[in-house]
């Protein structure tokens, strides 16, 4: 086997990338080596691509980013035993450091030391990626690559809507990026009684509806209140999961949230946003639930089960795919607002 590998490398502190040959890792006695089949772009890489400012005060050039992915397993560590070479798996790119308080009260996933791969270390738009044992998911053979490669943003759709009951509830999504859209299949899955998609952008619109959303709404054009109350009964919905961070989004979805309901909020404001504290959480006696990745490991088998039973159809939100080698493209499509989940296939053989 070379020793080099094909590798997209955040090389300095500014806009774009690299695509270069990078040394293979080296593992220790309790990491696990994967060849990369397919990665998936999320937005957090199109924040390291621009270098906003999220991007230059977090990450550290040589990066060589990418926390989505699947892959086989190629090497192990002389202490690895939960998986053997040839492997099909993924994993959870949180690793938590097991020593904090949350870590040792079984909240891992809000870990205050946390490292993520790909992001402060070296990730997954490579040929390989080194993973530490405890966070490998031994992948079920019955789930296709293509889903395998979005676990992630997935498991965070699952933790949001599943972080509350569902089960014949109204749920208003807000945000329409693939975790939303993936957040409308969840809430579908788990017997929502109706769903409503709130999205200002077209494209991500009509894969809503694909998704199963009774009603898609634009609150640009739309009067999204009045909507939503006409369809609850005046009541507004049950469930407000949060996915944009827009802080018009968010003040819409309080305004929807009826007297009692439960608000699960996962998409990341740009700065501060302003409430009512009196009229949208205390008087409205609402129940909210900040979100953070993924629960390690319930959200995995949450989304395994419903994958394995056939519940949640993925496809409509995989708009893309292209070899390692134009990573370029993917995020120029990103950025112009026509695609949703972009897969990278590192060889790109079966693109052919």
């Amino acid at each position: 086997m070379s020793s080099l590998m094909p590798a997209v490398v955040k090389s300095e502190p500014k806009a774009g990338v690299e695509l270069r040959e990078v040394p293979i890792p080296v593992i220790g006695a309790t990491d696990v080596l994967v060849k990369v089949k397919v990665a998936s772009i999320c937005g957090t890489d199109l924040h390291i691509y621009n270098w906003d400012p999220w991007a230059q005060g977090r990450v550290i050039p040589p990066l060589v980013p990418g926390h989505e992915f699947c892959g086989h397993v190629a090497a192990i560590g002389r202490e690895v035993t939960s998986v053997k070479e040839g492997d099909f798996v993924s994993a959870e790119m949180h690793v938590a450091c097991g020593k904090c308080l949350q870590c040792r009260t079984g909240q891992g996933h809000i870990c205050q030391h946390v490292k993520i791969i790909g992001i402060d270390r070296n990730g997954a738009f490579a040929g390989y990626v080194a993973i530490p044992e405890s966070n490998i998911w031994k992948l079920d053979p019955s789930i296709p690559q293509e889903y395998a490669s979005i676990l992630d943003p997935l498991g965070n759709a699952v933790h949001t809507a599943l972080s509350g009951d569902l089960a014949a509830k109204t749920v208003a999504i807000t945000g329409c990026g693939p975790i939303g859209l993936f957040a409308i299949a969840v809430a579908r899955a788990c017997g929502a009684a109706q769903v409503f998609a709130i999205e200002v952008n077209e494209y991500r619109r009509n894969i809503a509806h694909q998704m199963g959303a009774d009603l898609v709404l634009d609150p640009a054009t739309e009067d999204v209140r009045s909507i939503i109350r006409d369809h609850t009964g005046g009541y507004g919905v049950d469930v407000l999961l949060e996915l944009a961070g827009h802080k018009d989004a968010i003040k819409l979805g309080f305004d929807v949230l009826r007297t009692g309901g439960r608000v699960s909020l996962l998409g990341i404001p740009s700065r501060p946003v302003e409430l009512d504290l009196a009229k949208d959480i205390i008087f409205k006696g609402a129940t909210i639930h900040g979100i953070n990745g993924r629960r390690m490991f319930e959200t995995w088998y949450q989304m395994t089960a419903l994958l394995k039973a056939g519940k949640l159809d993925l496809h409509p939100v995989i708009t893309n795919r292209l070899p390692l080698s134009d990573f370029d493209k993917g995020m120029e499509l990103l950025n112009s607002g026509k695609a949703s989940k972009i897969l990278l296939y590192v060889d790109g053989s079966e693109l052919k």
